[in-house]
């Protein structure tokens, strides 16, 4: 297996493991943001001549780990900016990583983005300053896990969805729907495979949206009650046809490639190493549409050196240095420029908008709905990850 589908599994484990912090007040209409009120800089100042960046592992590769992995030392020598930088295992570790002050820069998944700006620890940034800003994918841009009040809190990274995959000699139909793994689970009784997180709840809830549209679910990440206990419902009858839970990529490959798993969720990424092997599997976005994820580049309330930490998100977005990161995690790339320097961007639906539109990227669930409802109050992450034991049993 290759070192991308590590790290994307790696990183997407973390992406959703630990109780919500502090959270129950905040949102991404209104308030929320720590300096909500403060000015944007207008103009940038002499690079410091250093850059301290905290990441997801991949995300930032110097060529220590592959010499021929390396987007570091070109943005080195072009800025003046030295990097150090520190990997993290969790979002909960990042946020408290970055509460030290001692990095300029985080890289952070969409369960981790509204606690940082909620808690003021990373600021609002001017895009005008971000040249390489504008030539990002717009369907990446001003959501709600990336801007608070019209203010923009980063620079989006790479993206991708999670899919249904699917043995093609057992399922010799190509499905449009998540009803295999749920309503018609039944059929590949112990054959089904699940993602092993509470955030899979929000698989469930996708598919309730469509098949049971008086529950008025209008947002996965937002559910009230009732609309949780559904979801909670559905996943408790679906555990009778669970297999196993994976959260190892390799478990999910070898479980398909032994047939002890037929049906479930899974990455691009892990579909291109079955077919790269030889096994008869397939993915599809079905029609209900699907979760998925985009991380984004921050800056610290309290970075020390803004200028490079500016530098480095410009050049990160940048097309040959985001296409390089993006391709060696395994995920979609933030523009279409990034494109002419992979080869891969069709398999991973690359800049396709209707796509991109049907993914309900990971937003960590708070008390106040995210929705916009207010005569309700959200199911928090806290009590998602006590269903998700309740669940599995």
């Amino acid at each position: 297996m290759s070192t991308t589908s590590k790290l994307r599994t790696v990183a997407v484990l973390a992406a959703v493991s630990g109780a919500v912090l502090a959270l129950s007040g905040c949102g991404t209409s209104s308030g929320g943001g720590g300096d909500a009120g403060s000015e944007l800089p207008t103009k940038l100042g002499e690079n410091e001549g250093s850059v301290s960046i905290l990441a997801w592992p991949g995300y930032v590769e110097d060529g220590s780990n592959d010499p021929k992995v390396d987007w570091v030392t070109p943005f080195e020598k072009s800025t003046g900016c030295t990097v150090e930088s520190k990997s993290y295992g969790t979002s909960d570790e990042a946020i408290n990583l970055v509460k030290t002050g001692d990095y300029d820069v985080v890289a952070a998944s969409g369960d981790a983005t509204l606690r940082l700006i909620a808690a003021g620890d990373v600021t609002a940034v001017n895009t005008d300053l971000i040249p390489n800003y504008a030539g990002l994918y717009d369907f990446l841009k001003d959501k709600p896990w990336n801007s608070v009040d019209g203010k923009s809190y980063g620079v989006p990274h790479g993206y991708g969805a999670n899919l249904l995959l699917y043995n093609t000699d057992v399922v010799k139909t190509a499905p449009t729907s998540w009803d295999l793994v749920f309503d018609k689970a039944s059929d590949y009784k112990g054959k089904v495979t699940a993602y092993d997180s509470p955030i899979y709840i929000a698989d469930a809830a996708v598919y309730l949206m469509a098949h049971q549209p008086d529950l008025k679910i209008t947002n996965p990440y937002a559910l009230d009650q009732d609309q949780f206990d559904a979801a909670v419902k559905l996943l408790k009858a679906q555990r009778a046809n669970v297999g196993e839970y994976w959260g190892d990529y390799l478990k999910e490959i070898q479980s398909f490639q032994s047939g002890d798993s037929v049906v479930g969720t899974t990455w691009q990424v892990i579909q291109n190493s079955l077919e790269a092997e030889g096994a008869k599997t397939a993915v599809v976005l079905p029609d209900e549409g699907a979760t998925g994820w985009s991380d984004t580049w921050m800056i610290s309330s309290k970075a020390k050196d803004p200028n490079c930490a500016y530098a480095w998100l410009n050049y990160i977005a940048s097309p040959e240095a985001n296409a390089a990161a993006t391709a060696y995690f395994g995920e979609a790339p933030s523009s279409q420029k990034a494109c002419d320097f992979r080869d891969d961007c069709e398999a991973y639906h690359a800049g396709d908008a209707e796509y991109a539109s049907k993914i309900w990227y990971w937003t960590t669930p708070i008390a106040k709905c995210l929705d916009g409802r207010t005569d309700v109050t959200c199911v928090d992450y806290a009590k998602w990850t006590a269903a998700w034991s309740e669940i599995k049993g």
